[in-house]
């Protein structure tokens, strides 16, 4: 069960799916208050301090994509966008602009849940600073060594591909987009040149996964990012 102090802003305006919203995260612990329109859900987040905002890209007075921008420039606060649009560019677009996740409608009430505890499990390690030993199953990422080791054994990475890695265990749990590993691997005038993630992703799977077309590790989020597992 979820931490009861814990609060959660709905950004919803189609009513049943607020009530559904409700009800899922009052009976996982969630304390909830929920909006209906942008300016709404601005002044609640001021007012009210939550813990995690849950945000529909599409709303009467506004799109989700300026509440992202408007609440990321003063705060950290996990968002996850849950939308029926489910384009690619604009996955990425709200990723880009500080969304945690992105959780295309329709969606069980399981996923849900787990995407929230883990963007709220991300913000806690970001808090306290992130760790510098990942551990992934059998997988060890240990930043401060700069080494990788897999059921015990050390695995042989090239300086891309460690920090390709090293940013995903720094985002562990959360999608990394295209564009900001770009940049962050390569800089910033690479951020087109997503032929360079293809090759020196397929050859970091070679050495981390045993079924490439069934990672254990390292997924794929079609046309957004990569995502490394926590478990």
């Amino acid at each position: 069960m979820t931490d009861t102090s814990l609060l959660a802003l709905v950004v919803e305006d189609d009513p049943s799916m607020a009530r559904f919203l409700r009800a899922t995260l009052e009976g996982n612990g969630f304390r909830v208050v929920s909006a209906s329109l942008a300016r709404e859900a601005l002044a609640l987040f001021t007012s009210h301090n939550p813990a995690i905002v849950l945000l529909d890209m599409g709303l009467p007075d506004g799109d989700g994509l300026s509440v992202t921008k408007q609440l990321r420039a003063s705060s950290g606060v996990p968002i996850v966008i849950l939308s029926a649009r489910g384009r690619e560019a604009e996955k990425v677009e709200a990723l880009d602009a500080g969304a945690d996740d992105y959780v295309t409608k329709p969606f069980g009430t399981n996923e849900l849940v787990a995407r929230i505890r883990v963007a709220l499990r991300h913000a806690a390690r970001e808090e306290s600073a992130a760790p510098e030993r990942v551990v992934v199953g059998p997988l060890v990422i240990d930043r401060d060594k700069r080494l990788v080791t897999l059921d015990g054994n050390v695995i042989r990475l090239t300086p891309i591909e460690y920090k390709m890695l090293a940013l995903l265990a720094k985002h562990l749990g959360k999608v990394v987009t295209h564009k900001q590993m770009l940049t962050e691997v390569w800089g910033p005038s690479y951020t087109q040149q997503t032929h360079y993630l293809r090759v020196h992703m397929a050859e970091l799977r070679r050495k981390l996964e045993t079924q490439a077309a069934r990672p254990r590790f390292v997924t794929t989020e079609a046309g957004v990012g990569y995502r490394l597992r926590e478990s």
